[in-house]
Formats: structure tokens, sequence, C-alpha cells
């Protein structure tokens, strides 16, 4: 992969929202691509990516199991 994400790589184990149910909602899947968890649109698969650290997404996901953003 040489350091950069790429959607297409055939390897990739991409992981669907837990709240996606097939009625239209907003949902995303995610797939860990070395360094990097990259991000898309379920609905939009071959469509645009966006990729974040590992270490940031780790920290993102804590924090939505904490509570935040608090209400």
């Amino acid at each position: 992969m040489n350091g950069t994400p790429n959607a297409t790589e055939p390897r990739l184990a991409w992981v669907k929202s837990s709240y996606s149910n097939g009625a239209g909602g907003e949902c995303v899947e995610c797939a860990r691509a070395g360094e990097h968890v990259l991000l898309r649109d379920t609905k939009t698969g071959d469509g645009l990516v966006g990729a974040v650290r590992f270490s940031a997404w780790l920290a993102f996901t804590d924090a939505v199991r904490r509570g935040w953003p608090a209400p």
C-alpha cells in the first residue's frame, strides 16, 4: 500500500455500521488499511473515501462509547 490508503485494495475488509438497516438511513462502512481507517458511504461503496489515522479512530470510537457528545 506504500502508506497511502487505497479504497479499491482487494484485501480490504469493509465493515458496515450496525445502524445500517437498508431503509435508506445515513450509514457508513469502515476498513482498516495499515495505519489508517477508511470510511465510505454504504450506499456509494465505490465512491468517495475518507481516511483517518487508526489512533484517531480509536480515540473517536472510545469517546462515543463514553457518551460523547454529551446531551
